[in-house]
């Protein structure tokens, strides 16, 4: 429910209505339309930072576990880096379900 939450935000409407600036000035329409990039605006409302956190959460849980069903290849990794894991739920997902032998480091923003 919260990806969906997040595509009814306030900020992505404004976005939507600078998908001209894409094609007409080649440029990204969220920094458009807020002046900034979606990371930097991250940092500046605690609100929609943490519906967009959870919508990232949500998401990577749903694809990892179907990764995890079939793909064997971390049997063998001792130290597994996630750059720009978030709040760090795949590497929880990856350690707590399949692979507690792997020491998780998560690397990303400050406001993440």
């Amino acid at each position: 429910m919260s990806q969906f939450m997040l595509l009814q935000s306030q900020v992505f409407f404004k976005t939507w209505t600078h998908l001209k600036d894409v094609i007409h000035e080649e440029k990204d329409a969220f920094s458009s339309a807020h002046g900034m990039g979606l990371y930097e605006y991250v940092e500046t409302d605690e609100q929609f930072a943490a519906i967009f956190n959870q919508a990232m959460s949500d998401s990577s849980t749903m694809i990892m576990t179907k990764i995890l069903e079939v793909y064997k290849g971390l049997k063998d990794v001792n130290t597994l880096v996630d750059i720009g894991g978030g709040l760090g739920t795949i590497l929880n997902l990856v350690i707590s379900s399949k692979y507690p032998q792997i020491k998780g480091i998560n690397f990303d923003l400050a406001a993440i």
